[in-house]
């Protein structure tokens, strides 16, 4: 009877991800672009549990692979490289416009180097230190991205890189809207199906990793490194391995979000966006994946639905507000009630603390 409830609420959750955005396209795209973006911080939030939620590793530089994943795919799909460099021109007469199903598995793999490339000269940090170690790289590949545009001008500065390819499913550009006859989908719908497939096959990438002997050795490290390491375990190649996996899949997710935009530049990969995704990690539930996209969706979501909210105040007090401030004051309120209600996260994972009775001894 328990499992064929599991099984009936995992039927209806599909079909209501699955009408959602039919839903919200009567009331406008722009409430579909949320849930696309909320979808993409998923894939974001996902990949920095790996390194958080199960190896216990302070990252605060995790928006770098987000970054060159976007950059990865703005270059190799949009005419950039041929204007700047002749002899690609010659080679391409048409234009760089790499698929981005070839290039989705280059920012993973590209991502995932940048991930092994932090975790080595940091592995003998912890906590605080970490923190600030990996705080800085995220900083400094923002840095090399906002002025590499000379003397050889590779990813074009402050201005960015525009006019990238849209993603083709099946021959389809999901920038054209895709009339079946009976409903006609727009490109903002178009691309939630593309993000809820690869945020579903993320899942389960890492629920299998949880269970895994991996992902077990990680919490491991998590709860006790040193008792990790005297029972045997290789703490250095784990932690290159936690560092590298949560990388891949914010290289996939950046991939996804130039091609979404159709334009990137260094402003969208501040130390704010790092700190959003460890938020909504740590609100969620760390290591709980449950509670890992709940924050997800509440974090990214909120700041948009929050903008209905900051307008009417603004006009109550005659514009004296400025809604950007008040906005991301409320959103700081919204984060400071909620870990005060709930410290260990919204939907914490069930097994924290299982080994102590309820007067708080030891079993």
């Amino acid at each position: 009877m328990l499992q064929h409830k599991i099984f009936s609420n995992r039927w209806l959750l599909a079909a209501v991800l699955l009408v959602l955005p039919l839903v919200l396209q009567n009331f406008g795209n722009a409430w579909v672009r949320i849930a696309d973006m909320s979808l993409l911080y998923v894939l974001l939030a996902l990949g920095l549990n790996i390194v958080v939620g199960y190896a216990g590793l302070l990252d605060l530089g995790y928006v770098a692979f987000f970054a060159v994943g976007a950059y990865l795919f703005g270059l190799l799909a949009s005419p950039h490289l041929t204007e700047v460099f002749p002899w690609i021109a010659q080679m391409f007469p048409d234009g760089l416009h790499l698929s981005l199903w070839l290039v989705l598995p280059l920012a993973a793999g590209l991502a995932g180097l940048f991930g092994v490339l932090l975790g080595a000269p940091t592995l003998k940090l912890r906590g605080d230190y970490l923190a600030i170690v990996t705080l800085g790289f995220g900083e400094i590949i923002r840095v090399f991205l906002n002025n590499l545009d000379h003397p050889v001008n590779i990813t074009n500065g402050p201005k960015g890189l525009g006019q990238i390819d849209a993603v083709s499913v099946f021959g389809h550009p999901l920038s054209k809207r895709l009339d079946l006859g009976f409903i006609e989908l727009p490109s903002v719908t178009l691309y939630y199906y593309l993000f809820l497939t690869l945020v579903v096959v993320s899942v389960v990438v890492c629920h299998r990793l949880e269970y895994s002997r991996i992902g077990r050795a990680w919490m491991a490290i998590r709860e006790d490194e040193i008792a990790a390491k005297a029972m045997g375990l290789n703490t250095r190649n784990l932690k290159l391995m936690a560092f590298g996996m949560g990388a891949t899949f914010g290289g996939v997710s950046g991939a996804m979000f130039a091609a979404f935009q159709g334009f990137v530049s260094p402003e969208s990969f501040s130390l704010m966006e790092s700190v959003m995704i460890v938020a909504m990690v740590v609100l969620g539930g760390l290591g709980h994946l449950p509670g890992v996209i709940l924050g997800a969706v509440l974090l990214a979501a909120l700041p948009e639905v929050l903008r209905y909210v900051a307008g009417p105040l603004q006009a109550m007090t005659d514009g004296r507000l400025d809604a950007a401030i008040l906005r991301q004051l409320l959103i700081a309120l919204a984060m400071v009630i909620i870990m005060l209600w709930r410290p260990r996260g919204l939907w914490p994972t069930p097994e924290h603390g299982k080994n102590l009775n309820p007067q708080g001894g030891a079993r």
